[in-house]
């Protein structure tokens, strides 16, 4: 299944040819362009494993072209480890709204992750530049080297003096995880030169950013967050050109790491609302922001000039005390669902991190990171006010550190998505 031109079922029945269309219209629509002609309004479940293949000469040529190149043609199925019609129609969708030629989705993002580098890694391109911070599981695959890859802890402004011959892959997050620290993607881009840089959107979604209009190659999401959204499917993906999604295809199918077709059925369905979910989040984090600046309380507020719904804090007291006694906002692991979310990095997302690695990328034992729901912004301040405790006796909010100036929200409607290549 082509996924970089239009969605296919296995019926014979092409989508239209994707036209360029605001991104609230896409993500409504890609990917069930075709419905209609087949007399469907809601998506197919495709639960199938394997497929009736009575041509085994002509399927033999398939499996053969497959493993030359890794390039799918859009006849029926095979088997389910191969492609998924249900999959595939995620993954036409998320290439759309990241405006890249093609996306190859997995079982999570760490999957996702470890198909980028097995992939590099394969063409004896092992070596990877990395930007602290990362998610706390990233890190610890590149710096254990798990799977035979080097890494090269560098400042942005140090990525073009540690590429050398063999590096595969430079790998950012921005706005970063957890301290929602930014980058300019496009000097970073520039920087790697013809080295494939790699950015984890997890955070901005392409509802705030796009990385490949800056020079990514690549793109990747925990799907497992906002693009499902509601805290109920687990999954990675990873955007790109097709020539690259050939070759992650070929380690998916080798390594087994498929997204099951019920999570890319929840996953299409989640980025319909993706748009108005993100930005009614941020409307919620950015209040809280500004709440939690003043707030004698909180030592420093992290809040990225691009806005979005995350929102990292280091408080004064206690933090295990700030989680231990929230009551609407729940204490967990995760993110972006509509449910509001908390947790301390340095004990959970990022413990594995070692622990002087973590200080130094401004992961500190007082930061906490909220994810903001859809919740009322008063109720979850409520909760929030009364978990940080009584007010420290005579502290006021002067002199206190400034949060970065959070811009608006953008608004919804005509922010426009390039067609996907022919």
């Amino acid at each position: 299944m082509d996924t970089n031109t239009e969605c296919r079922t296995g019926s014979g029945h092409p989508a239209p040819t994707p036209v360029p269309r605001a991104l609230a219209t896409e993500a409504v629509h890609a990917g069930r362009d075709d419905l209609a002609g087949l007399g469907l309004h809601a998506a197919p479940i495709d639960l199938s494993t394997t497929y009736p293949s009575y041509d085994t000469r002509g399927e033999a040529a398939r499996v053969d072209a497959f493993a030359a190149d890794g390039a799918l043609d859009d006849g029926p199925p095979v088997y389910a480890r191969l492609a998924n019609p249900t999959v595939a129609r995620f993954e036409t969708a998320l290439a759309r709204l990241e405006g890249t030629e093609s996306a190859v989705a997995f079982a999570s993002g760490m999957a996702a992750l470890t198909a980028v580098l097995l992939a590099r890694g394969a063409a004896g391109l092992r070596h990877v530049v990395a930007v602290r911070p990362l998610y706390g599981c990233s890190d610890h695959l590149l710096t254990a080297g798990l799977l035979g890859s080097e890494v090269t802890w560098v400042d942005p402004a140090g990525i073009a003096d540690a590429i050398r011959p063999d590096t595969g892959l430079v790998l950012v997050e921005s706005p970063a995880n957890p301290t929602l620290a930014e980058l300019d993607l496009r000097a970073v881009a520039h920087a790697c030169g013809t080295v494939p840089l790699l950015a984890d959107n997890t955070f901005a979604t392409p509802v705030l950013q796009r990385p490949v209009e800056s020079g990514a190659r690549l793109v990747l999401h925990s799907a497992t967050k906002y693009l499902g959204g509601h805290g109920d499917v687990l999954g990675g993906v990873v955007a790109c050109d097709e020539e690259f999604a050939r070759q992650l295809r070929q380690v998916r199918f080798a390594t087994g790491g498929v997204l099951h077709p019920l999570a890319g059925y929840l996953l299409l369905r989640g980025l319909s609302t993706l748009p108005v979910r993100v930005r009614a989040a941020s409307a919620n984090a950015a209040e809280l922001a500004r709440r939690l600046e003043a707030d004698p309380r909180v030592r420093r507020v992290h809040y990225p000039r691009l806005g979005g719904a995350m929102v990292a804090f280091e408080v004064r007291g206690d933090p295990h005390a700030v989680t231990a006694g929230v009551r609407l906002i729940t204490p967990a692991v995760s993110l972006g669902s509509v449910d509001t979310l908390i947790q301390h990095p340095a004990s959970i997302s990022h413990r594995v991190v070692d622990a002087a690695d973590r200080r130094s990328s401004g992961v500190s034992d007082s930061l906490l990171r909220l994810s903001a729901g859809l919740e009322d912004v008063e109720d979850l301040w409520q909760d929030l006010d009364r978990a940080l405790g009584p007010q420290p006796p005579g502290t006021g909010a002067a002199g206190m550190p400034r949060v970065s100036a959070a811009r608006p929200v953008p608004a919804a409607g005509r922010t426009a998505v390039a067609s996907s290549p022919a």
